[in-house]
């Protein structure tokens, strides 16, 4: 468990941010309001599957986020009545998102690298 807290606090703050990103965009500048809470999102499953795996490198969880980051974006391209109902709750937006957008791989890839960077210099060197 010892290895595991630290990714467990840096999802969580991730979560809080990613939130706080969308529920204050007004109060942010627009760079940020429109970009980081997709970055956040996707340093929270980098984060996440730390949780999971945390004796792997650093490379697995990123490869692993990336592919999972960019099968929920493209599965936004299927839009059949069922799942697009599941979209409309709150965890299911949260989760699935609505809708495809190009940048959002982008940002994916931003969060990702960024939390591996955290990961490599941070985390890491308190964990040994």
């Amino acid at each position: 468990m010892k290895a595991r807290a630290p990714y467990l606090a840096a999802m969580i703050i991730a979560m809080i941010l990613g939130y706080g990103s969308r529920s204050y965009a007004e109060a942010l500048p627009a760079f940020v309001a429109v970009h980081f809470g997709d970055a956040l999102w996707a340093s929270m499953v980098y984060f996440g599957i730390r949780v999971l795996w945390p004796a792997k490198a650093i490379v697995w969880p990123a490869l692993i986020g990336m592919v999972f980051c960019f099968g929920i974006e493209l599965s936004q391209l299927y839009q059949a009545e069922w799942i697009n109902g599941i979209r409309s709750t709150l965890l299911g937006a949260l989760v699935l998102g609505s809708g495809f957008v190009t940048v959002d791989l982008v940002r994916y890839t931003a969060g990702i690298a960024l939390a591996a960077a955290a990961d490599r210099w941070i985390i890491r060197k308190r964990i040994g």
